[in-house]
């Protein structure tokens, strides 16, 4: 049996793709490491600073992405738009933040990201 130019090329590729889905991939772990600060009960002042901390006592060896964002999110709504802190090493295991000028409110939580996402217990922001 005689292939014609295509068919070999499609079994080629057929071939090629079932033996590369195969190959095992590089071990990558995902950090969501623990926001420690803020927590219940924490009240910002907006125009304060603050450090927002997180633990990194349990770090994996390998992680995807070391650069993180620190974002504000009220009543479970993130604002991606505006980061309070970005491109910094999810290692440190802190970045300062300056409380922007919002509404005040007791629904707010900080979410940290880096190669995932954790967020804060829910805090208080006042004027």
């Amino acid at each position: 049996m005689k292939l014609a130019t295509p068919q070999l090329f499609v079994s080629s590729c057929l071939l090629f793709f079932s033996l590369v889905s195969a190959l095992p991939l590089a071990v990558r772990d995902a950090y969501a490491p623990p926001v420690t600060y803020p927590h219940a009960g924490t009240a910002w002042k907006v125009g304060q600073y603050h450090n927002v901390t997180w633990d990194t006592s349990n770090a994996p060896s390998q992680i995807t992405n070391q650069e993180g964002q620190v974002v504000l999110a009220k009543g479970g709504v993130l604002d991606y738009e505006h980061p309070l802190a970005k491109n910094f090493d999810i290692l440190s295991g802190h970045v300062e933040i300056q409380v922007p000028n919002v509404e005040p409110g007791d629904d707010y939580t900080i979410v940290l990201f880096g190669d995932s996402g954790n967020d804060s217990d829910a805090f208080t922001i006042t004027k």
